[in-house]
Formats: C-alpha cells, structure tokens, sequence
C-alpha cells in the first residue's frame, strides 16, 4: 500500500513540483494550500506523513504543528518542516514542537525523499 504525504504549501508551483517528483517515487500525494485546509486535510485523510512549509500567509507552519500535536487523530504523524533558514531558531522551534525533521530551500530532492524514508520508518 501507498505511503500518503500531505504537502501543505500556499505555493501551487512548488505543491506540484514536489507531487511530481513523491509520486514517481510510489507515494500518494494530497494537497493543501493553507492553515485551515491542512488541519482539515490532516484529520480527514489521516497521511502517513506531512511535508509542511513554514513561511505561508496569515499563519506559519510552526503554528500548524502546535495545532496538530494537540489533535489525537494527528498528534503522531510525522512531519517535515520546509524552511528558507534551516539552523536557525525556526529549526529548532519546529523541533521542539514535534517535527521529525527539517528541510532547508532550496532542497535536493534526494534529500528531501531520504528525509521522508527515515521519518516514515521512525513512525
């Protein structure tokens, strides 16, 4: 059975790029394009991981983590955070609040498919 990701990203562009390169590699892709549509999609779709963007208008990425770890449906999916500053308070914050990893931009996408291997092992 397919390994479901939830990319949530406000940028389509990138949403597909990344669907493109999960989906050739054997994952089922779902998307979402904001805060309330991730939480949504998050305890609707139940994925076996999340790759979640920091930087999106109105509410960051680290506040959607906070929101899903208090959720039992989604407190123990994985999640990785996309950051432009990886290494910084941002990583770690991220960290702290529950994210399995952190993928800095620009990404490899041998990174970032690694980064997604190892967390959906860990879980």
């Amino acid at each position: 059975m397919k390994k479901k990701i939830l990319i949530v990203n406000d940028n389509k562009v990138i949403v597909e790029q990344i669907s493109i390169w999960l989906k050739y590699n054997g994952y089922k892709v779902i998307a979402a394009f904001g805060a309330t549509q991730a939480l949504a999609m998050a305890n609707h779709e139940k994925p076996d991981l999340i790759l979640l963007d920091n930087r999106m208008p109105l509410v960051s990425g680290l506040s959607i983590i906070g929101k899903l770890r208090k959720l039992s449906e989604t407190a123990m999916i994985p999640i990785i955070v996309i950051t432009g500053s990886p290494g910084s308070y941002v990583s770690d914050l991220a960290l702290e609040l529950g994210a399995a990893d952190i993928l800095g931009k620009p990404f490899d996408v041998k990174e970032m498919l690694g980064k997604i291997k190892k967390a959906l092992a860990q879980n």
